[in-house]
């Protein structure tokens, strides 16, 4: 049952972050600023960071390695690969590999729009899809590195800490000059989508814990997408095109792929490389 512990971990962040994805624009379309669904958002990690602390009885780490740790960690897959593969020796066979493969396919296929269906423009949105990109990746490398020295709990307790740290500059970064919704689709609505994305980065701390950083990050940045594509195109009746029906197949195949393979790891084989 340990050895699958990884994989219902990063079961459940992916369903959960699948959700929040697909909720999340709720609360700024009704008049709640993303800057202050920002604020909510870190205020809500309080809560399972408390439930995390009291597994360890409240133990947290506090030595000079896990103070270093906490602010990079609190900074998307084919980064947190290649610095898995290249640092923590990380492998995979060949199964796993295709479907490491099938999710990097997937993933832009599932984020694939028809020209002129973009708000954005110029390429300020690609600027910032690849900060967000090597910040994830940098983030799951230094997540996987850190459970070498640290417990996961206090891993998830730092992380909430610099979530809340933020907060100012949230609210410095919001108009208070527009109306706001203070009403329930305002920070209350807000409040009960943002505990989805808490919750599953509290899973996705101890998946990292039991699994390994080249098959957890593909397979939670894979799945998460189907899961919001396909509550998405319920909630607007849509029927998907061929490119995301495309990558919606290819990330369930990389689901089972990557897990079968995680399964098939020989027993006893080390998940977490210590640092010296």
């Amino acid at each position: 049952m340990k050895s699958r512990l990884w994989l219902i971990f990063a079961l459940v962040t992916t369903t959960f972050w699948g959700l929040w994805g697909a909720l999340i624009e709720l609360p700024e379309k009704s008049g709640f600023p993303a800057t202050l669904g920002y604020s909510v958002w870190a205020l809500t990690m309080i809560v399972p960071a408390l439930v995390a602390l009291r597994v360890i009885n409240w133990k947290l780490d506090y030595d000079r390695r896990s103070i270093l740790v906490f602010p990079i960690i609190s900074l998307s897959p084919v980064v947190t690969i290649l610095l898995a593969y290249g640092f923590l020796k990380e492998r995979a066979n060949k199964m796993g590999w295709a479907g490491i493969a099938l999710a990097m396919i997937a993933m832009p296929l599932l984020s694939y729009q028809p020209p002129g269906n973009s708000g954005a423009s110029g390429v300020l949105w690609v600027v910032l899809a690849l900060l967000v990109f090597l910040a994830w990746g940098i983030q799951a490398y230094f997540m996987k590195l850190a459970n070498a020295t640290m417990k996961a709990e206090s891993i998830f307790f730092y992380m909430t800490v610099t979530g809340i740290i933020l907060i100012p500059f949230a609210l410095w970064m919001t108009d208070f000059a527009q109306p706001i919704n203070w009403g329930f689709r305002g920070p209350y609505l807000a409040a009960m989508i943002q505990i989805l994305n808490s919750i599953g980065a509290l899973c996705i701390v101890y998946a990292f814990r039991y699994g390994r950083a080249i098959i957890v990050s593909p397979l939670t940045n894979a799945v998460a997408p189907v899961i919001t594509v396909v509550i998405s195109l319920i909630i607007h009746r849509a029927v998907p095109s061929r490119f995301v029906l495309t990558g919606m197949v290819l990330a369930l195949l990389a689901t089972l792929l990557m897990s079968l393979e995680e399964e098939a790891k020989p027993a006893g084989a080390a998940t977490v490389h210590p640092v010296a």
